[in-house]
Parts: structure tokens; C-alpha cells; sequence
């Protein structure tokens, strides 16, 4: 078992323009936290959405089932409930239907208490044009830190 868990989701900072930034808990069963404390989850495909009770929702996060469970174990993807101040969930659902933003979830961690927290952001897609400039700094900076490294040695 790791002590810091730290799950990213990478193709969130390319495919989205993040705006702001939350830290929610998660409603979990037993075996879904015990996945999460061995590292077996994946946040790549998961989006967030709110319900007809304007409560929010990660969906398509995957969470492997518990090694030594017995048949009491968990569904993989299953919708997790999210926990935000109820401001916060006002602040997030009006940006969602007003301005049509979206809600990814960034980082999934494990805090100091023990308890399982997501990092989620409210995005705007990018357009092709964004994700090409994106790729173009990328490369000119892994160009600038070898040509440094080379000035440097």
C-alpha cells in the first residue's frame, strides 16, 4: 500500500482551458477506498454532472475492484456523489447552465486525515488551434532546457 496517493489526469490540462478550481470529497463504500489507498483508480475518462437534485456527480471514474474482497465488492464505474459547500455547488451549477462550461476532475488524492478528496476544475474546451499551441510551448521549452543543459555542462 502507498502512503501518498496522487492521481492525475493529464489529458484534462490539454483538452480543457481550466478556469477555477475546487476540492471536493467523495462519498465512497469501503472496498472503493481501499482501491484507492492500493492506487487502483483512473480518472482519464471521468467528467462531472449534477442531477435533478442539483447535487454533483463523478461519472466514468474508474476504481478496480478490491483484490480481497468478497462478493459484497464494488461496481468499477459507478456515479460517486461529490461534496462541496452548497455555495460552491450554486457557483458551479450556474456556470454550467449559463455559460455551458464543464466540470473534470483533475487530481484524485488521498489528504492527511486519510479521506479521499478530488480536485476538480470548471473548463472550457479547447479549440484545435489552442491544443496545437499547446504542443508548439511544450516542445520549445524541452528545446530551451537541453540547450541550457548543454550550455551549463
Amino acid at each position: 500500500m502507498q502512503n501518498n496517493i496522487n492521481i492525475k489526469n493529464k489529458k484534462a490540462r490539454f483538452e480543457y482551458e481550466l478556469l477555477d478550481k475546487f476540492t471536493a470529497g467523495i462519498v465512497l463504500a469501503g472496498t472503493e477506498i481501499k482501491s484507492i489507498r492500493y492506487g487502483k483508480a483512473s480518472i482519464t475518462e471521468s467528467f462531472c454532472e449534477f442531477n435533478d437534485k442539483d447535487e454533483l456527480f463523478v461519472i466514468n471514474m474508474q476504481i478496480d475492484e478490491y483484490s480481497h474482497a468478497s462478493h459484497f465488492n464494488h461496481k468499477p464505474k459507478a456515479e460517486r456523489k461529490l461534496l462541496l459547500n452548497k455555495r460552491e455547488l450554486k457557483k458551479l451549477a450556474k456556470e454550467v447552465k449559463t455559460s455551458g462550461l464543464t466540470i473534470v476532475p483533475l487530481r484524485l488524492f488521498i489528504n492527511e486525515r486519510g479521506l479521499a478528496k478530488l480536485q476538480i476544475a470548471l473548463a472550457k474546451g479547447k479549440k484545435l488551434y489552442d491544443k496545437r499551441e499547446t504542443i508548439k510551448d511544450r516542445d520549445n521549452k524541452r528545446n530551451l532546457a537541453r540547450i541550457k543543459k548543454d550550455f551549463n555542462n
